[in-house]
């Protein structure tokens, strides 16, 4: 089983799309109101800030996609990211499952500099600062062996255009 956690967004659907057309088609999608992707797709109404609700979503789960958004609003980027990290972290952990969590680059220092696994961050911004938390807090879970993950991180996020499925 594969999940993707934030179901419904661009990337989530276009991973979706991915993973059934090369992969596999046993995809469970989770929102609190998910909506099929794919024919197959497993649909899992969950809210990611409810622990259980969470750790429900994920069981069962060999791969679990991090893929949620929120809309651009400091102070709920700093409520509801770290919680959704604390939770998916502990239900991965809990279930044995991998995490493959898509990030960005805000954390990083504005310069031209080539970013690199060993550039240190240096987030400027509340934004910046909760996304450096929350990967700092998977990087400190990954290296106490208590979660396997890799982060995935883009410059920007490129959709392309919305198409039937």
């Amino acid at each position: 089983m594969q999940t993707i956690l934030g179901a419904g967004g661009p990337i989530a659907d276009e991973l979706a799309r991915e993973l059934h057309r090369h992969y596999t088609r046993d995809i469970r999608l989770v929102s609190r109101s998910p909506r099929k992707v794919n024919e197959t797709d497993e649909l899992f109404p969950a809210d990611l800030m409810d622990a259980d609700a969470t750790s429900a979503a994920v069981a069962g789960s060999e791969v679990v996609y991090l893929t949620v958004g929120l809309p651009l609003d400091s102070a709920l980027w700093e409520e509801r990211f770290p919680v959704m990290m604390t939770n998916t972290i502990a239900a991965c952990r809990q279930h044995g499952a991998r995490l493959v969590f898509f990030d960005n680059t805000y954390m990083y220092p504005r310069t031209s500099a080539v970013q690199t696994e060993d550039t240190a961050f240096a987030p400027v911004g509340r934004k910046a600062t909760v996304l450096s938390r929350i990967a700092e807090q998977l990087l400190a879970s990954m290296s106490a062996g208590n979660v396997e993950a890799v982060i995935g991180r883009a410059p920007e996020f490129t959709v392309p255009a919305r198409r039937k499925a």
